[in-house]
């Protein structure tokens, strides 16, 4: 059985957007029983690189096949590792779906997009992992607009602020990748040095 989600993001210690929309800051202790009066223990250099890495699968839904074929291209980019690896994942068609707002969680965008139901410059796509590109428009197709978890997903203030590099309608039903991702603008704190790390031991 899957660890629940708000179980996750309390062992890590931090909120994953991607993830899930609870927060840690009513219980930020770690899950269990003893959870409230536990110290955390000191954890190990291994452990440490491990979690941050764990960090990005989780908010971006990614299988660690996935994640090592991200990270094996940001590594042969002429710039810097970690700045590639997050604007290669901030870039995911399922990313900008869910940073857009047009869904609350990475997992439900990744399911819009699988179904069909979102549009790039006129044409259908349904991969998730699809790389968008400066100057692309993404919307809703027009029969899914009258969905009740959709409409409830734009109406509601969003989850995380609208990154500088999407502009969208104001019905929350179009948006367009204006400019590439900045590393400054991923939604919840991450060692990219850890990553790196744990990757090229």
């Amino acid at each position: 059985m899957s660890e629940p989600r708000l179980k996750k993001i309390r062992r890590l210690g931090t909120d994953i957007p991607g993830l899930t929309r609870k927060r840690t800051d009513r219980r930020p202790y770690p899950p269990g029983q003893h959870g409230q009066t536990r110290q955390r223990r000191k954890v190990s250099e291994y452990r440490r690189r491990l979690e941050e890495k764990q960090k990005v699968k989780l908010n971006y839904n990614l299988s660690e096949r996935q994640m090592r074929r991200y990270f094996r291209d940001a590594a042969h980019d002429d710039g810097v590792t970690g700045d590639a690896l997050f604007r290669a994942l901030e870039k995911r068609l399922s990313n900008s779906v869910f940073r857009s707002g047009m869904a609350v969680t990475e997992r439900a965008a990744r399911q819009l997009v699988s179904h069909g139901h979102i549009l790039v410059d006129g044409t259908r796509v349904d991969r998730p992992g699809y790389s968008l590109s400066v100057g692309q428009t993404v919307e809703l197709a027009h029969k899914m607009r009258e969905n009740v978890q959709v409409l409830e997903s734009v109406q509601r203030p969003p989850q995380v602020q609208l990154p500088s590099y999407i502009t969208r309608t104001d019905d929350g039903f179009l948006f367009r990748i204006q400019s590439e991702p900045l590393r400054a603008l991923v939604p919840f704190i991450v060692d990219d040095r850890a990553i790196i790390e744990f990757y090229a031991r």
